[in-house]
């Protein structure tokens, strides 16, 4: 299997000051990105974690291309102020839109995103060579999953489909339960049809609800989750640029532009702990 194309990152193109001790950064939409905020400090405990989470204006899929990136570009600045050393897209919606155009405008950083490790581990899996993607409206529209997997593989089919509220529905707190299922149900048995044997997390809200569609999927068809391969991909990174840190760091820094009291205990729930930091941030004012 041809490997994906992967830009190689000459760290010499980074801030001279930046070093092992320099943080991972980390963004999405909301509070989906911790489930690859938790895994990559399951894989790598001695980083120190910046996590940025906009909150105040998820969703992110169901807005325009261009409001997405703009977004991003905010968030990108206010997250280089901390000098990392690298930067995680853990949003679909902006991996499939914005990803090339943040690395132009921001070309002394190197951004990792999370459509490219599950396409990579998908590809790996399917038997059938029947793959299914489920995610926002616009990563789907972007027809990022299809381009890609095409170019890996023609005979490979792909079946998408978009889940505009499943993103709402994990950000209050509905994970379970029957109507959460229903609404899977409704999404995902037209792909079922289809015979898949792989299914795509397509966006890093879902792993939330790994539980409810496994219920509807059943065993016979594989769930590829972008928080496992993308934690994967960063600890690679890691060890082929030399910049992992063996210290031993505190939990992450969590930052937010919305901080409702409801919402922190959802995000206790991903490190059953209270040993990380959570602040507010206006995120305009701080350009």
């Amino acid at each position: 299997m041809k490997h994906l194309e992967k830009r190689l990152f000459n760290i010499s193109k980074q801030n001279r000051l930046l070093n092992k001790k320099s943080p991972i950064a980390i963004f999405d939409s909301g509070i989906g990105g911790l489930t690859v905020a938790k895994k990559v400090h399951m894989l790598l405990p001695g980083e120190k974690i910046i996590y940025f989470g906009d909150t105040a204006r998820v969703p992110y899929g169901t807005k325009s291309p261009e409001t997405i990136r703009q977004y991003a570009i905010q968030i990108t600045s206010f997250l280089i102020k901390f000098k990392p050393k690298l930067i995680v897209i853990a949003c679909h919606s902006v991996s499939s839109l914005g990803k090339k155009f943040l690395e132009n405008r921001f070309n002394t950083y190197h951004f990792i995103d999370v459509i490219n490790p599950s396409i990579e581990e998908a590809i790996k899996i399917t038997k059938n060579k029947k793959i299914g993607v489920i995610g926002t409206p616009a990563t789907i529209s972007s027809e990022r999953y299809p381009e890609i997997i095409k170019r890996i593989d023609r005979k490979i089919c792909v079946y998408q489909a978009a889940c505009p509220l499943l993103v709402p529905l994990v950000e209050e707190g509905w994970i379970d339960g029957d109507v959460i299922e229903a609404v899977l149900r409704y999404y995902i048995s037209d792909l079922l049809k289809k015979q898949i044997d792989t299914l795509i997390l397509g966006c890093t809200h879902y792993p939330m609800l790994k539980r409810a569609i496994k219920k509807i999927t059943g065993n016979s068809v594989h769930l590829v989750d972008a928080s496992d391969a993308t934690a994967k991909k960063v600890k690679t990174f890691m060890i082929q640029n030399t910049l992992l840190n063996s210290s031993k760091e505190k939990f992450p820094t969590l930052y937010y532009s919305d901080l409702p009291e409801y919402r922190k205990k959802i995000m206790n729930n991903f490190w059953k702990t209270d040993g990380f930091v959570i602040k507010k941030v206006n995120i305009e004012k701080e350009l």
